[in-house]
């Protein structure tokens, strides 16, 4: 036992060093030699933001790790440079970025209440073909900065070539590894304002939401999920029509009791999950050993009701076991073709969603009978 304790200790430690060197937060901070917009052949996407993190001053963070009363609305552009390659962040490790070969954050802008907020999401989805104007609302994991996030869902979305407005809610993630309880807490505190941002996308012009959470968030969102259904508000999630959650750091036993509540309140639920997930194995033996949704057995959870896609034999992540939905380009794209083809729409046996992937025999699908 002592020596368990020992050892998880110091992996917690090799993690809290590692983190130390995360490169340097850029949100708002071009490139005076090659500013981000003369770089024509970039890639651009512009991501509205839904966030519980506090707002600060300091150069490149625009949220900190603070947690604030009130949700705060804005949006920014993230350049893709022309040489990204599909499942990789080209994250600037001194500033500024050269967006020629990195990505950048420019145009951080604030809105001042939700109608000023659901005015700009309407007029992206103006700037779409009908067919395209759905929004993906994506809830980052555990141990990210609001620059992290940022990077994330831009990345996303452009290695899914999803065509529709991309809105990130940010919780108050302290990015730091060391402090999983204070995320675990800000990820709980925050579910009214998830609430509240659902209720957002309800009143834009979109055709339908899909909601994408990882890790930690995958809690928020489940949480938040409950909540609407105790309450009896589950309407606000109302539009919503699938729900993917990678990687989710959940107590399995939690998860089961929370899918019990809110049966029939949903969409499609798809589980991605991974026995390698070394993440999570920490997660476990922090949380008493007990098992987590995100590496659990695939029978296991089908059982439970919802389609489990099993990455367990993906190797290519280059963002490592935890986020192979957005590191593998695999993932990435078997995820773009099926929100293109909308094959997460209607729940079939089998999902069509596996027809994406050709003759990659990777991918473990499996549906409840």
């Amino acid at each position: 036992m002592i020596a368990t304790v020992r050892a998880l200790a110091a992996l917690l430690l090799c993690i809290g060093l590692l983190s130390c060197t995360r490169p340097p937060d850029l949100i708002g901070i071009d490139n005076v030699s090659a500013p981000a917009r003369a770089v024509t052949d970039a890639s651009r996407q512009k991501v509205f933001i839904a966030t519980t993190r506090e707002a600060t001053e300091a150069i490149g963070v625009f949220y900190s790790g603070e947690r604030a009363p009130d949700l705060g609305l804005s949006s920014v552009v993230v350049s893709i440079p022309p040489t990204h390659r599909p499942g990789v962040i080209e994250r600037p490790k001194r500033l500024p970025p050269d967006p020629r070969t990195e990505f950048a954050v420019i145009e951080p802008a604030v809105y001042a209440n939700a109608n000023s907020f659901v005015a700009g999401i309407n007029a992206e989805l103006a700037q779409r073909a009908p067919k395209d104007r759905d929004i993906l609302l994506f809830v980052h994991g555990y141990n990210n900065t609001f620059t992290d996030s940022v990077l994330r869902i831009a990345q996303f979305v452009e290695d899914t070539n999803f065509s529709g407005v991309p809105v990130l809610f940010s919780w108050a993630s302290a990015g730091k590894a060391s402090h999983y309880v204070y995320d675990l807490n800000s990820a709980l505190a925050a579910r009214p304002q998830l609430l509240n941002t659902a209720r957002m996308m309800r009143a834009t012009h979109a055709n339908g939401v899909d909601l994408f959470a990882h890790s930690m968030g995958s809690l928020l969102t489940v949480e938040a999920l409950v909540e609407a259904t105790v309450s009896n508000t589950p309407w606000s999630f109302t539009g919503v029509n699938n729900i993917m959650f990678a990687a989710p750091d959940i107590d399995l036993d939690l998860f089961k009791t929370q899918l019990r509540r809110i049966r029939g309140k949903t969409g499609n639920v798809f589980v991605f999950v991974s026995r390698d997930d070394r993440a999570l194995m920490v997660s476990r033996r922090i949380s008493g050993g007990v098992d987590r949704v995100g590496e659990t057995d695939a029978a296991e959870l089908s059982a439970l009701g919802v389609t489990v896609i099993d990455l367990s034999e993906i190797d290519d992540s280059a963002s490592g076991t935890h986020s192979k939905f957005a590191g593998s380009p695999e993932v990435v794209q078997l995820i773009g073709s099926s929100l293109e083809k909308d094959n997460f729409d209607t729940k079939v046996k089998p999902p069509t969603l596996v027809e994406v992937l050709n003759d990659v025999p990777v991918m473990q699908v499996l549906v409840p009978d």
